[in-house]
């Protein structure tokens, strides 16, 4: 038997007990995990009310890790625990995980900052480069630059060659992050933002037209974003943080010939999702990626699942083993 994380009831945190030991079957790899993050999409997963449907329970959580091969290889793995009836997920001491879904890591790696990165960062880099086409010299703008992807994509714009990022965030604090983080200058959204009062704000951070608009959040800030976007520009979405809907006006659009794109993650071919990974980890092992996280004992997986669940954590919770 092997210590993991069970949750036994959609919408409660869950807690610690006992799983027998994953058997690999064929096209499996079994692994030692060592780190694991609770993210927003193991949480919506846990609630019942995803997409994907009601999961069966009990079930271990967890749709990605970090651990070790037998031979000692670290690897990135992920799981669709949540998503697929009957998958255990990455919360336990040891897994057993389809070939395709683990990838190997570059000696050097911190693993539970790899950890805290995991599928945020990747998300962060395909919007900005599968689908957001960044080019060198192109100034970006990205909102919700204070949470996990946007701190990524402050980063790894810098890294793709983005001349300028504008960094917009709800907290002072975060934006002083993102100013740490590489951001140009940074914007506030505030609670009493319409679009015409956080565009004007936007114009005067920006140096001249943005070329791309990286938008966890959605909102607002879209809205406002693209009014600051060059003919031809782009904005691309992977979230709804600050609103479901956004005033989003048709001659804004149209009189700017303005793309509007969305992102997802399983839109990536493993061989993407791959080679994203090998990226972030390139990054991250050479000291030129970080994100706010903090390291959280697995034992106490229960108060930390109800601090992300609740939005009380400050950056990404990592559990390690």
């Amino acid at each position: 038997m092997i210590r993991a994380a069970l949750l036994t009831a959609c919408g409660t945190a869950p807690t610690i007990g006992e799983r027998p030991a994953p058997v690999p079957a064929a096209g499996e790899l079994p692994i030692t995990v060592e780190a694991v993050p609770i993210t927003p999409l193991d949480v919506l997963c846990a609630t019942g009310t995803s997409y994907f449907g009601t999961p069966p329970t009990p079930y271990v959580p967890g749709v990605q890790g970090v651990g070790r091969l037998a031979d000692g290889t670290a690897v990135w793995f992920g799981t669709s625990a949540g998503m697929r009836p009957g998958v255990d997920g990455s919360m336990a001491a040891a897994v057993a995980v389809p070939t395709a879904d683990v990838v190997p890591l570059p000696s050097g790696v911190p693993l539970t900052l790899l950890a805290a990165l995991g599928l945020s960062a990747v998300a962060a880099h395909g919007a900005l480069t599968h689908a957001g086409e960044l080019a060198v010299g192109e100034q970006v703008i990205v909102l919700g630059a204070g949470g996990v992807v946007g701190q990524a994509a402050v980063q790894l714009a810098r890294l793709g060659g983005a001349s300028r990022v504008v960094a917009v965030s709800r907290s002072a604090k975060a934006r002083a992050r993102a100013e740490e983080l590489g951001a140009s200058v940074s914007v506030p959204f505030l609670p009493d933002d319409d679009v015409t009062t956080l565009t004007d704000r936007l114009r005067q951070a920006v140096d001249g037209p943005v070329d791309l608009v990286l938008d966890p959040v959605f909102g607002i800030p879209a809205a406002a974003a693209l009014r600051v976007v060059r003919p031809g520009g782009r904005l691309v979405n992977l979230g709804s943080a600050a609103g479901a809907t956004a005033p989003i006006e048709s001659a804004v659009l149209r009189s700017g010939s303005l793309r509007m794109i969305g992102y997802t993650n399983n839109g990536l071919s493993a061989e993407e999702r791959s080679a994203s990974l090998a990226v972030v980890a390139g990054h991250a092992a050479s000291g030129r990626l970080t994100v706010d996280h903090e390291l959280v004992p697995f034992g106490s997986v229960a108060q930390a699942w109800s601090r992300q669940a609740e939005g009380r954590a400050a950056g990404r919770l990592v559990l390690v083993f």
